[in-house]
């Protein structure tokens, strides 16, 4: 069907400018109405099209006389209908169907116009809630109709019909019979639910003006011929009925009297009324288009509607209605008939609802003192709106009227209460509130730096009712049409708008996506923040940042930023959140320039560091958090608990600093023992040996060398040293070059490092050490790659606690009594406690005429040989150190080195110290014994062991030295040094060896010996 109009019509000019939709909107009469779009425009609007072969359709069986006289009767009705198109383009009223396009003819004789956008006639609503009661009440059956909204949805048409929706509807319809009585002098003639169509307004507007006609005896001039009774009465069966007049909605004035009166439209009036009331929603005249059949419902009481028959109503009618305007509606005399202004003035429409929306009709003309009262009252009158009338009436006549730029913010509070009243508020919020808002604020918007107060007061509405936005429109549409809004408001001078805006965040995040947020939204706060000096702005900023890093979204109590440190408070999810990069490279630089010391501020700031310090890395947290956090904790306008709030976010961050560095370290480290690893890191600090500060014997001259050089022999032959210790001490080439303290018992104490000087030179004497004359140290320079020194560890030593030895006091030459002899040790022991026989072996010199006989034990020289940490049983006198005794001598000695006495002595003799001699670590009451551990910055010990030994030749007899001490490296210990010397000279020999030596310059070297 809708392919054929189509056809008939496409060469129209409706068709080229319109975009027609095939879905059937609703049917008026003859009329088929079709939704439609400008395509200029995009402006919506409505097609009626009439179908001329509707009515071929009944000239089927006729004859050619009756079909001749039937074309005639067709052109006719589409002369009739033209006319009722072209009537409607005559009148302006609200009550009255608006033209658009004028009526225009088809190829196939059709007819065509637009008007605006009509949702259903009245007919084509009533009969849809009768199948919805016939199927089972509301939402038993939906609507046949369907409607298609903005965004191209198709759905079933939703129309709603209760108490003030009729009321409404009639005092409109009242409202255009007046201006059709009053104003154009007309009759309307047909008043029927086919001549009243629903806009989309849910406005009723009256149209089928094809039988309005000026009412018999009119004075006033028109250009509307009146029509005749006796024809259009004369109702033609081949014809539909829909192109004829409805006897049903007829006054008696047209039937019984033959006459043409305005009063006739009042009776169709209140029979509508009842029709409204009814169920089914009919006329309570149905005659069937039968003239007899109207005539006999007159002739009887019964069967005419009046007050004892309750009007014929099947349903209670409301009683305002039924008292005091049905009564003098549907009459049977004229004169008893109100007029259409005392309908309007009825007690039927006396309610607060149908006042309301008679001074929303009349708002433009009120003052604005009324109107300003007027919206103030409304919001708490809403409530009781049908949702329909609300949603289609109330709501558009408000967003019209926000061209007046002084009553935006009332009539905002107004839309913003609708939208939450309706169940299709989203609907609603898109196809009427979104554009007006973007048109208001955006598009017609003054310079930000102009101040309107007006306009900033409709600007806070908008801020304050986000949460109702966000809930009614899409992520795509908040950001096309609500994010400009809110840019406005950030950028507007206006300090408490900024203030509200910076405040809704917590609310539009959640419905932005994560880049708009960094790449727009964020650059506009932080740049308000960088530039206001506005503290309280200030606050509000870093209160931002903290929402816009995922923190708290709830305001804070105070204003310092005190409370609610404890609680946990929901955080928003990650996608609202900025990134760790835009934390760390773009926030926290701007809390560092922060200048002011203002307690606020600093709180605030404190929050956002928190936030960030949460996320960031922890290098970040160390070099850049932390130190602002310390700054801004020394603030000289801080209170006490304000500053220990500092403190407490500080020890946090630094703690989680320390517990990462410390799990970092400890996997690199991979478990490497503390002592291993500090040795190995200190090794840097072993500087080694500058060039000249030691004397090392494989450079240069050689021992012999400098002996032939002093002593002034510079071609005799050198004699080499048969000693076997010498070689034996010599070769210990991974002992470090230790010098030995002195024997006096004044050194024991000291950490100095005594000068490295040769066995045989002239040690200094230090003036503040009366004990160090007697010193006797040996220094055996080694060369060493590098300057890096090998020193022994002696960490895994056991400590040494030496027992009681024969150093301890001072050495007394005494008789020992024969013992058997001990085999000769070969080891030295470090660590244990070397016991002697009871008498010391006595060393006694020998006389001038005696031959000294020497017999030594090879010692042994290497480190191998050394047994640390064991205990022996101690014995009578026992030693650490001691002399094994020649073969066969009667010395019981035990220590680990001997001399063996001189032929001729007995055990019993006392021996006599000679100027040659030497004693054992004698006048040393507080030497120590044992081995200290090294507690240097080096982190090792050091131990040397000299010995020399050294023959002048076969006659002069033999000397031989040895010097054993141990010292700490840079820490005080307790050090040990024996030194030992034996030689026999002849008396003949001795004198030349003094004079030899005092020639020499050694005299100190020779009063040793």
């Amino acid at each position: 069907m809708f392919a054929n109009a189509l056809k008939s019509i496409s060469s129209t000019p409706i068709n080229s400018n319109y975009t027609i939709s095939p879905n059937l909107t609703s049917t008026a009469g003859p009329w088929k109405i079709y939704p439609a779009k400008k395509k200029s425009t995009g402006k919506e609007c409505s097609v009626f099209v009439f179908d001329k072969k509707s009515l071929d359709a009944h000239t089927n069986g006729l004859s050619r006389s009756s079909a001749a006289a039937f074309k005639r009767v067709a052109e006719e009705v589409v002369e009739r209908l033209k006319k009722e198109a072209s009537s409607l383009a005559k009148f302006r009223h609200p009550g009255i169907l608006e033209i658009v396009e004028p009526v225009e003819e088809t190829r196939g004789g059709g007819l065509q116009f637009a008007t605006e956008a009509v949702t259903a006639s009245l007919a084509s609503v009533l009969k849809e809630k009768d199948d919805q009661e016939k199927h089972g009440g509301v939402g038993g059956r939906s609507s046949r109709y369907v409607t298609e909204d903005a965004d191209g949805t198709r759905r079933r048409r939703e129309l709603e019909i209760d108490e003030l929706e009729i009321q409404k509807g009639l005092l409109q319809v009242s409202k255009a019979l007046e201006f059709l009585h009053d104003n154009a002098g007309l009759v309307h003639g047909n008043l029927t639910p086919d001549a009243i169509l629903i806009n989309a307004k849910s406005d009723w507007k009256i149209s089928g003006l094809s039988f309005c006609s000026p009412p018999d005896n009119s004075d006033k001039p028109t250009s509307f011929q009146p029509i005749s009774l006796s024809e259009v009465l004369h109702l033609d069966n081949r014809l539909p009925r829909t192109v004829q007049m409805n006897l049903d909605y007829t006054s008696p004035d047209f039937v019984l009297d033959n006459n043409l009166t305005t009063s006739a439209d009042m009776y169709s009036l209140g029979l509508l009324c009842v029709a409204l009331y009814n169920s089914p929603h009919r006329s309570p005249l149905e005659c069937n288009s039968s003239l007899s059949a109207y005539k006999r419902h007159f002739q009887s009481s019964q069967g005419v509607p009046t007050p004892t028959n309750n009007f014929l109503s099947s349903r209670a009618l409301p009683k305002e209605l039924e008292r005091h305007v049905l009564p003098r509606l549907v009459t049977r005399r004229p004169a008893q008939r109100m007029t259409a202004k005392e309908f309007q003035q009825s007690e039927y429409f006396d309610n607060i609802l149908i006042s309301t929306i008679r001074f929303l009709d009349a708002f433009p003309a009120k003052t604005p003192n009324e109107k300003s009262q007027f919206l103030r009252g409304l919001i708490k009158v809403l409530p009781s709106f049908p949702k329909a009338v609300m949603e289609k009436k109330v709501l558009p006549a408000l967003l019209e009227e926000l061209k007046d730029r002084d009553l935006i913010s009332l009539i905002l509070h107004n839309v913003f209460k609708i939208i939450e009243l309706l169940p299709s508020g989203r609907r609603a919020f898109a196809d009427r509130v979104r554009p007006s808002l973007k048109e208001i604020f955006v598009t017609n918007a003054k310079q930000p730096q102009e101040k309107d107060a007006a306009r900033d007061a409709g600007l806070m509405i908008v801020i304050e009712q986000l949460p109702v936005i966000a809930e009614n429109c899409s992520g795509k549409e908040f950001k096309d049409d609500i994010l400009p809004v809110i840019f406005i408001c950030l950028e507007s001078p206006t300090p408490t708008l900024v203030d509200a805006a910076l405040r809704s965040l917590p609310t539009v995040l959640p419905v932005l996506d994560f880049s708009t947020i960094k790449n727009e939204l964020f650059p506009v706060v932080a740049a308000i923040f960088s530039k206001t000096n506005s503290l309280a702005i200030k606050v509000r900023g870093l209160q931002a940042f903290v929402t816009l890093c995922g923190g708290s979204s709830d305001p804070l109590a105070n204003d310092d930023g005190l409370d609610g440190f404890g609680t946990e408070r929901k955080k928003t999810s990650s996608s609202t959140a900025l990134d760790k990069f835009t934390m760390q490279e773009k926030i926290v630089p701007l809390i560092k320039v922060i200048k002011t010391k203002e307690p606020a501020v600093m709180m605030a700031a404190l929050n956002v560091l928190r936030v960030v310090g949460n996320v960031a890395d922890a290098d970040f947290v160390a070099m850049d958090i932390l130190p602002i956090l310390w700054h801004m904790s020394l603030g000289p306008l801080l209170d006490l608990k304000q500053f220990q709030t500092f403190m407490d976010l500080i020890k946090t961050l630094s703690r989680r600093v320390e517990d990462e560095q410390t799990r970092k370290l400890s996997d690199l480290g991979g478990g490497a023992p503390a002592a291993t690893s500090s040795a190995a890191n200190d090794d840097f600090m072993s500087f080694g040996a500058i060039a000249g500060s030691s004397l090392d014997a494989t450079i240069g001259a050689s021992e012999d060398d400098f002996e032939r050089l002093v002593k002034g022999n510079s071609g005799g032959g050198a004699s080499s040293s048969s000693n076997p210790l010498d070689a034996g001490w010599e070769q210990m080439g991974a002992s470090p070059s230790i010098i030995s303290p002195g024997l006096g018992g004044g050194g024991a104490g000291k950490a100095t490092t005594p000068t490295p000087a040769f066995s045989w030179s002239t040690p200094a004497v230090p003036a503040a050490s009366p004990a160090a004359a007697n010193q006797f140290g040996a220094v055996k320079a080694q060369h060493q790659p590098g300057f890096r020194t090998v020193t022994p560890d002696l960490a895994s030593f056991q400590a040494l606690s030496p027992t009681t030895t024969q150093f301890s006091q001072p050495l007394q030459p005494m008789t020992s009594p024969p013992a058997q002899a001990q085999p000769p040790a070969a080891s030295i022991g470090w660590g244990s406690t070397a016991s002697t026989s009871a008498a010391a072996n006595p060393w006694p010199s020998s006389s001038a005429a005696s031959t000294p006989s020497i017999s030594q034990q090879p010692p042994l020289s290497a480190f191998g040989s050394m047994s640390l940490g064991q205990q022996q049983q101690p014995k009578a006198s026992p030693s650490s150190f001691s002399l094994p005794p020649p073969p066969g001598g009667g010395s019981s000695g035990s220590g680990g080195f001997s001399l063996a006495p001189p032929p001729g002595a007995t055990s019993h003799q006392r021996p006599q110290m000679m100027s040659g001699s030497s004693s054992f670590g004698g006048g040393m009451p507080g030497a120590s014994n044992g081995l200290n551990r090294s507690t240097s910055g080096l982190g090792g010990a050091g131990m040397s062991i000299g010995g020399m030994m050294k023959t002048m030749n076969s006659n002069n007899g033999m000397e031989m030295g040895m010097g054993m001490g141990m010292m700490n490296n840079g820490a005080a210990g307790g050090g040990m040094s024996m030194g030992s010397m034996m030689g026999q000279i002849q008396p003949q020999q001795q004198q030349q060896q003094q004079q030899t030596a005092s020639k020499s310059g050694l005299d100190k070297y020779a009063s040793l010996l």
